[in-house]
């Protein structure tokens, strides 16, 4: 029977050490090695003040995406997101974008509706509201009381 030497010992320390970044970075990336089939849901906003790519898409509070991509059409923001397959968005959803909490990132909340019609991949929601802007809201408030 050999004996293990200290160079062996140091060299599967230092290997299960590099497995262990490796799956760290991977799950605090939020990087999918096997690809999810997520589809691509779109929708228009006039204004998305502070939300970016990589927020969360929620339905009643549970995470069922993100948002992949933001661009600028025709005056508008362009906002692409990635929902998971199992989960089927109405005709008639409302997608918001919303605050977590007072100071909170931005994410988009989707509302459903009550049509028995989906959205399907490469599809657009049609009915949106746009991000609050509080610094907006106070000037109109100090503005007007006068």
């Amino acid at each position: 029977m050999k004996k293990i030497t200290v160079e062996t010992g140091v060299g599967i320390f230092i290997l299960i050490g590099l497995l262990c970044l490796g799956y760290l970075s991977v799950k605090l990336g939020d990087v999918s090695l096997f690809g999810r089939k997520q589809y691509l849901v779109k929708a228009r906003f006039a204004n998305v003040s502070g939300l970016k790519e990589g927020a969360q898409v929620e339905i009643a509070g549970v995470i069922v995406g993100k948002v992949s991509k933001i661009d600028l059409d025709d005056y508008e923001a362009y906002v692409e997101m990635l929902i998971e397959p199992h989960v089927k968005i109405q005709e008639d959803a409302i997608a918001s974008i919303r605050t977590q909490g007072i100071i909170g990132d931005k994410y988009v909340k989707i509302k459903p509706g009550g049509e028995s019609e989906y959205v399907g991949a490469e599809e657009e929601i049609i009915e949106t509201e746009s991000t609050i802007e509080l610094e907006e809201l106070v000037t109109k408030y100090m503005f007007e009381k006068g």
